[in-house]
């Protein structure tokens, strides 16, 4: 299910695209699932055509869903791939931070950094 906050700072299109990422990468939607067309999930949220089509382009260029012309938008096997990928760069990371010596509080900074996060407190 899609939930989008209106009174959210993230911009809507970013609210579905982050929403439908993490339903592909926990497995709630499988490969080969086949998404609802633009269109219609604009019509079910209340949102702009292009804002839904935006947060599809953003997924497609992730690898984690694909667009086979008017047949539609399925879930991608490319997004296990990525998220093997994903796992297999993190077990490198760790190897490299426990080898340098740096604790884990400020490795888990790093990595917020690098992806334009705010570190924790």
């Amino acid at each position: 299910m899609i939930v989008i906050d209106a009174a959210s700072p993230t911009p809507p299109y970013e609210q579905l695209r982050a929403q439908l990422a993490r339903q592909i990468q926990e497995r709630s939607l499988a490969v080969g699932t086949r998404l609802p067309t633009i269109r219609r999930l604009a019509a079910d949220l209340g949102l702009a055509v292009n804002t839904v089509g935006r947060a599809y382009r953003e997924l497609e260029e992730a690898g984690l869903i694909e667009t086979r012309g008017r047949a539609g938008s399925f879930v991608s096997a490319a997004g296990e791939q990525a998220l093997e990928q994903a796992h297999r760069a993190a077990r490198e990371y760790a190897a490299v931070i426990s080898s340098v010596g740096i604790d884990r509080t400020e490795a888990i900074r790093i990595v917020e950094a690098a992806l334009g996060r705010p570190a924790t407190p």
